[in-house]
């Protein structure tokens, strides 16, 4: 019989420790676990094998001594494939108190459920609160608006509340009665072939929907679900400071569960996403607000005052005689306030002398005369 190498199989070094061996083994399991759509079956067992030896100290110290020719006369006695025994595959599976635990991350990719069925974890529980969907929007806001912070209204077309039957899905005088099918137990046993044999596994009753019971006669409006489709408007704060691209969540402004009549659901979250158009005046760099102010030369060499324009309303900003194009003025606390703390950004105003292009007569002779002078 050839040689083969678990620790290839399993994707692990020779000292690799029996946690990562563990989780090496899980991750192969899930991956080509036959029940699973695009399993290996050969595959499975060939892991299957290789962690047979690696997760039992006595078995390994013959296989790293011996390799997997050495007598394996105890390994063949339990069911599974060809005679191999799979209790270390749910073992591998199980938490330190004896029941299953699931700690796959992104590896398990959803298919938790497949170990949870074999074992007989899923179902076991009382019935779960349905839950309504989560809705997104776009809010389009100025930049004033999001220095200041401002209160809007949207409006969204989502499942609400059926008012006729008040949610409950059922005709004025309707009978709720316990659903036949399940008892009144919201689920019902299934049995279920898998590559270790049948086990049995509690699936949501299809005709009350995990309800436990149903109404005679379902409200015309709804047909029996409790909501329908309707124009909601809501009233959202959007606090001062906040960026574009940041969201809000509302919790429970979303879709509701179906029959929310009968406190069996709950609402889904709004979650609103508030975009910052671009301000033909300033410019935004975190809570920093920049802003382009063009004087005549007069002004500069004279010095003036000049309205400017704000985010909080319109001031007058003192120029100093003799000021350089590009020179810079700071103006603190006039930015955008800080979202996760105290206080604003400041404003800064970069001032650009306007040289002009196209002078009168009398304007040229009077810059040619301070040109004389020295100007």
């Amino acid at each position: 019989m050839a040689n083969k190498d678990y620790y290839d199989a399993l994707g692990v070094s020779k000292n690799a420790t029996d946690d990562e061996i563990k989780k090496a083994y899980r991750r192969l399991a899930l991956k080509h676990h036959p029940d699973k759509e695009g399993g290996n079956e050969a595959k499975f067992k060939e892991i299957n094998e290789a962690y047979q030896v690696l997760s039992d100290k006595q078995k390994r110290s013959q296989y790293d001594q011996f390799g997997s020719t050495f007598d394996q006369a105890g390994a063949g006695q339990g069911a599974g494939f060809g005679g191999f025994d799979f209790s270390g595959f749910s073992n591998a599976f199980r938490g330190g108190q004896g029941g299953i635990k699931f700690e796959f991350g992104d590896e398990g990719g959803g298919f938790g459920d497949i170990f949870g069925d074999l074992f007989g974890q899923k179902g076991q529980g009382t019935r779960e609160q349905k839950r309504g969907n989560d809705v997104s929007v776009d809010l389009d806001i100025d930049l004033e608006d999001a220095a200041t912070g401002i209160e809007r209204e949207i409006s969204i077309f989502i499942s609400s509340l059926c008012k006729k039957c008040k949610g409950t899905g059922a005709e004025e005088g309707s009978e709720v009665k316990t659903c036949k099918r399940c008892s009144g137990q919201g689920y019902v046993k299934k049995e279920k072939r898998t590559v270790f044999g049948y086990f049995s596994q509690m699936e949501a009753c299809e005709d009350c929907g995990g309800e436990g019971t149903r109404t005679e006669k379902p409200c015309k409006k709804c047909g029996g679900d409790g909501r329908v489709k309707d124009t909601k408007t809501i009233k959202v704060k959007i606090p001062a400071g906040i960026a574009s691209g940041q969201t809000i969540r509302l919790s429970g402004q979303g879709e509701a569960g179906p029959r929310p009549g009968n406190g069996k659901s709950i609402y889904g979250d709004l979650y609103i996403t508030v975009h910052v158009k671009p301000s033909e005046k300033f410019e935004r760099k975190g809570d920093n607000i920049f802003y382009r102010l063009v004087i005549n030369y007069s002004q500069a060499v004279l010095g003036s005052q000049v309205e400017i324009p704000t985010l909080y309303g319109k001031l007058k900003l003192k120029i100093p005689a003799g000021i350089q194009s590009g020179k810079i003025v700071k103006l603190s606390e006039k930015g955008i306030v800080h979202l996760e703390g105290r206080g604003k950004g400041d404003m800064f105003v970069t001032v650009q002398v306007n040289t002009p292009d196209r002078l009168s007569k009398k304007q040229k002779q009077l810059i040619e005369e301070l040109g004389r002078e020295g100007l």
